[in-house]
């Protein structure tokens, strides 16, 4: 499935010049891409081995994540599936727990029950984190619970640091395994402010993203303890993850940890002054207040319909996109989009946004306050 960071209505994609939800930039050139690649590399660097590029962001992540290993597979829809296969064989059980809203049930084709036999258990409100309460009420004994942090399509948002812990505590006293869907993992950390390594310790594996925020070609890491990482090793191989020469990936990955990690407390704080200027002036409202992550949503006063119409013509106008997706709502006259703040965000003021908010909305015929 192609990321939603390139969504934009084929009509209107190519009228983009600025982008208040993409990561990069909007027209990103091979050239440019490959120009960070190269700088990761020197003259002796090899394609294979223990110093290559794939190698050396495994250790990376490994190291990152305080784990004793760590495995580089071509797309994250795979990582996660062999984790939760390992965990319900090792187990004996055959269901696993996670949001309603899990990438895993909404986004993959129901792939952990047709390919691994699997079943899915949502647990709670869609709209809002899980609770200890909906895990427990869960009665078939579990393979494994699914955190996703941040849980991207309810804002971001985040459970407390010391809930997510006393959960993660209460299932595995029930025999069940824990597993990290921290593609985003890199928002989080500038919530909880704690060493990655602290993070991805609450949990048996963790997969994360090389292409969302750090902006890689694709790919994927699952990380873990070296026993889980052979067997994951011999699942990637009977999907057909064991893909040569994939260095470039590897490549591009690392230049984003170099280049991005370090912004990403940053990337929070914009979206912190963006939300709040939004809720300031009551145009829409934006969600989590104040957002938890570089990621929140903006509720609007309008159709999904109209908000989809009049943001094409504000593309086709003066070329600014605000959203690639509209969300709709069980209210039909309202709606919402989400906001990533990224390079590409950074230069948006606040002010801006509000000012392109009301624009969007005297389009739309929303009910402006």
């Amino acid at each position: 499935m192609p990321s939603s960071e390139s969504r934009a209505h084929p009509a209107t994609a190519s009228s983009i010049r600025r982008s208040l939800f993409l990561h990069a930039p909007i027209h990103r050139m091979p050239r440019a891409v490959l120009h960070e690649m190269l700088d990761q590399l020197d003259d002796d660097t090899p394609p294979g081995g223990p110093d290559a590029p794939v190698a050396r962001m495994e250790r990376r992540i490994a190291d990152l994540f305080g784990t004793e290993s760590a495995l580089f597979f071509p797309t994250g829809t795979m990582a996660q599936q062999v984790a939760l296969r390992i965990h319900a064989e090792r187990r004996g059980r055959h269901a696993f727990a996670a949001h309603p809203q899990s990438h895993l049930d909404v986004w993959e084709q129901r792939g952990y029950h047709v390919v691994h036999g699997l079943r899915f258990h949502p647990v709670g409100d869609r709209h809002a984190l899980m609770t200890d309460a909906a895990l427990a009420a869960i009665g078939e004994p579990l393979a494994a619970v699914v955190w996703e942090l941040p849980q991207r399509d309810i804002g971001g948002q985040l459970p407390e640091w010391d809930e997510l812990r006393e959960q993660v505590a209460a299932v595995r006293a029930r025999g069940a395994a824990a597993h990290l869907d921290g593609a985003r993992i890199w928002e989080a950390q500038t919530y909880y402010r704690r060493p990655f390594a602290e993070i991805a310790g609450l949990f048996d594996t963790v997969y994360t993203s090389l292409y969302k925020a750090l902006l890689g070609i694709r790919g994927a890491v699952l990380a873990a303890d070296a026993a889980t990482i052979a067997e994951a090793t011999v699942w990637r191989s009977r999907l057909g993850g064991a893909i040569h020469d994939a260095w470039p990936l590897a490549l591009a990955g690392l230049a984003g940890l170099d280049r991005l990690l370090p912004q990403m407390p940053a990337f929070r704080e914009h979206a912190i002054a963006i939300a709040t200027a939004i809720n300031s002036d009551g145009v829409a409202l934006a969600w989590p207040d104040p957002p938890q992550t570089p990621i929140f949503h903006v509720h609007l006063p309008a159709s999904r319909q109209d908000v989809e119409r009049a943001g094409e013509e504000m593309i086709a106008e003066h070329g600014v996109q605000l959203f690639p997706r509209v969300r709709s709502a069980a209210d039909p006259t309202r709606c919402s989009f989400e906001v990533t703040v990224g390079e590409q965000a950074m230069a948006f003021s606040p002010d801006e946004v509000v000012a392109l908010l009301h624009e969007l909305l005297d389009r739309a015929g929303g009910r402006q306050p």
